[in-house]
């Protein structure tokens, strides 16, 4: 575990894609994907968090455009993959974890690449390691913010748990829920109501609470900025795979992380971090031989000029492996 203190790099300018499309992956879904950078470089596949966040332009100032094939996908239902998860319609049965690492590996192939370096975090964390276990081969480094494995106890934790800092906040959010046991799966509930003011109100009510789980932090409220369609397929895919426990057996990201032994990674996170405690990032260092371990004594879980500065630090270092 490293603690040190470097001034932030600035961000790299901002570049558009040289390359976009729509990927059909089955099931009736089609993946938008970007590609910037270099043509020639070391491929980089960036993966957004939320789940159903959507990409971000900016994530990919992170890499040096000269260096690297930045490739970025928005994943199953948002962003500009279709069909959007805020339609009711749109069939989340086919949207799992295990799709999305398919999803994956299918765009690796359709851009003719061998092996990518993976860059990603909270969700995007739990992503890639779930794509790396069962694709070692595929990855030549990863390098994670805000580490999450989406643990059943992570979600009880962000959901339950630190509802004891902000118990006004997280009594609203239970009774957005209608005081059920199962808050989580209550939610998913609501944004499958046939209701749009139903639903819209259950995912305001969900972004009100994870902005309150974050307000320590003085970053605004990020998740209540998101409108419309955004917001609401956004809740839907995340209380869709926060009530399933990710699709993923208990802790096997944890437990299997022996499978990236050769893998160089670098993980950083916040000590401030409400949503996402640190013991998750530091259990996987210890599970993961050679992973390498960067807590930012002042950070949360959206970071900060440090955590910038250890994420941008780890994509200069490999650039030239």
């Amino acid at each position: 575990m490293r603690t040190e203190t470097t001034p932030a790099p600035a961000r790299f300018p901002a570049l558009d894609p040289y390359e976009e499309g729509l990927l059909d992956v089955g099931d009736g879904q089609r993946i938008h994907y970007a590609v910037s950078g270099n043509p020639a470089g070391k491929p980089a596949l960036v993966v957004h968090g939320g789940p159903g966040s959507g990409s971000s332009p900016g994530a990919r100032r992170l890499f040096d455009p000269e260096a690297y094939r930045i490739v970025q996908f928005d994943q199953r239902g948002c962003g500009r993959s279709l069909p959007h998860a805020s339609d009711p319609a749109a069939d989340l049965s086919v949207n799992t974890t295990a799709h999305l690492v398919a999803d994956m590996e299918r765009l690796r192939v359709h851009l003719g690449i061998d092996r990518w370096l993976l860059h990603g975090g909270s969700w995007g964390s739990t992503l890639i390691l779930a794509y790396a276990q069962a694709h070692p081969e595929r990855v030549t480094e990863i390098v994670l913010a805000a580490v999450t494995t989406t643990r059943r106890s992570e979600t009880a934790w962000l959901y339950g748990g630190v509802g004891r800092f902000f118990p006004e906040a997280y009594e609203r959010f239970l009774a957005g829920a209608g005081d059920a046991g199962d808050p989580v799966g209550a939610y998913a509930a609501l944004l499958n109501h046939p209701d749009r003011a139903v639903r819209e109100r259950a995912a305001a009510d969900w972004c009100a609470w994870e902005d309150a789980v974050l307000s320590v932090e003085g970053m605004g409220t990020p998740y209540t900025d998101r409108v419309d369609d955004a917001r609401l397929g956004f809740v839907r895919i995340c209380s869709h795979y926060f009530a399933h426990g990710a699709f993923l057996e208990e802790g096997v990201l944890i437990r299997e992380a022996h499978r990236l032994a050769g893998v160089p990674g670098v993980l950083v996170h916040g000590r401030l971090d409400m949503g996402g405690p640190l013991t998750t990032a530091w259990e996987l260092a210890r599970a993961w031989p050679g992973a390498e371990l960067h807590v930012v004594e002042d950070a949360g879980h959206l970071g900060g000029d440090l955590t910038r500065t250890h994420v941008m630090s780890a994509l200069a270092r490999f650039a030239g492996s």
